[in-house]
């Protein structure tokens, strides 16, 4: 009983602050220079790109900058290739089934490469994410010129990471980021955990296409997230802090989005545009500064974040937007914790290791 109790209290544990604002300053500097930049030239539509690209930023907070340097250009392939793939499904309307096994095969690479270099945050979510989303809407230019939004967008990102040099100046030849020497253990360890990625984005997409929603990606999304977790408690607590902070991130989303004269879309009539643009910076701001702190809070300002970039996209009724999303998070974080259950990691069945004890009190 007092495991279980101190499993719930992490439920809502804040962990403390570790120079958040500083990391989240980061990310939304290089978030809101190619939103505006995009926002004073009239192409709100291609807002979406900039901001996937500008991700970047998110990976290497805490590292210094010449290894941070290193580690953004590590996600940059990830986050590039996300919406390279989503481009080209998008422009040859390759939708439903082909999204799904795209999608799912690349969980699967990107979460060897992921493990391979160490990426932080863990797994390659935002280059899945970004695939979804930029197959899921009609390209508004041509392919290649989407791509170099957000190619121009993670260099923006990698140059404001790398900005502690201008304080330091220092660079340390021959620096590079730790990666994990595999041996037979650990390589069969990379491959269970790229088979988990491919199982629970596969099976949840498929779920989505069945169902007959329009965003199946946000399935395959909300799967991936408890697969991040280093056991199965921290597993499951993911996947409940994904559907507790989307759902209330889809009643802030409410508040922006549906008319009236209680929402914002009500007290700014014909600023929708703006009103999109600058609330995706403030909100990418708050995710970032909890991200690290608790995954539930980061989620009330990510939701917004995805919804409204998807609204500035190709808009659509917002109440259908918001159920859809609702929905998908729910079955997508149930079919990831249902697979990282059913497919353990090595020395995770016992009790002990399940009930995520130290690994000196399981003996």
């Amino acid at each position: 009983m007092r495991l279980l109790m101190e499993q719930v209290r992490a439920l809502h544990r804040l962990e403390p602050a570790n120079r958040d604002h500083l990391a989240a300053l980061r990310v939304a500097i290089s978030v809101a220079v190619p939103s505006l930049l995009l926002l004073a030239v009239g192409r709100t539509d291609l807002i979406m790109y900039a901001v996937f690209g500008a991700l970047t930023g998110m990976y290497g907070r805490s590292e210094p900058h010449q290894l941070r340097f290193l580690h953004q250009c590590q996600a940059a392939v990830v986050l590039l290739g996300g919406v390279t793939a989503g481009l080209l499904l998008s422009v040859n309307h390759l939708q439903s089934w082909w999204l799904v096994g795209v999608e799912a095969v690349l969980a699967g690479v990107g979460s060897v490469f992921a493990d391979r270099v160490r990426l932080k945050p863990n797994g390659p979510f935002f280059g899945i994410l970004a695939l979804g989303a930029c197959a899921s809407v009609p390209v508004p230019v041509p392919w290649y010129l989407a791509l170099l939004v957000a190619a121009g967008a993670a260099a923006f990102s990698l140059l404001v990471g790398f900005g502690g040099w201008v304080r330091h100046r220092s660079w340390h030849r021959g620096a590079a980021r730790a990666a994990a020497a595999l041996q037979p253990a650990g390589r069969r360890e990379v491959l269970v955990h790229a088979t988990r990625y491919v199982l629970a984005v596969g099976a949840a997409g498929t779920v989505g296409v069945l169902s007959g929603s329009g965003h199946p990606h946000w399935a395959m999304a909300a799967a991936a997230v408890p697969l991040a977790g280093a056991d199965l408690p921290s597993s499951v607590r993911r996947g409940i802090h994904r559907i507790v902070g989307t759902f209330v991130g889809l009643a802030v989303t409410a508040v922006v989005l549906i008319p009236g004269p209680w929402t914002l879309a009500g007290l700014f009539p014909g600023q929708q545009a703006v009103l999109l643009a600058v609330l995706v910076i403030l909100f990418q701001f708050t995710t970032e500064l909890f991200m690290a702190r608790h995954y539930g809070l980061a989620m009330v300002s990510f939701t917004p974040v995805i919804l409204l970039m998807t609204q500035l996209a190709a808009p659509i009724d917002p109440a259908v937007l918001i159920l859809e999303r609702g929905v998908e998070t729910l079955v997508g974080a149930l079919v990831g914790i249902a697979v990282v259950v059913a497919v353990r990691r090595a020395g995770s069945r016992t009790v002990a290791a399940l009930l995520g004890l130290p690994r000196r009190a399981r003996h």
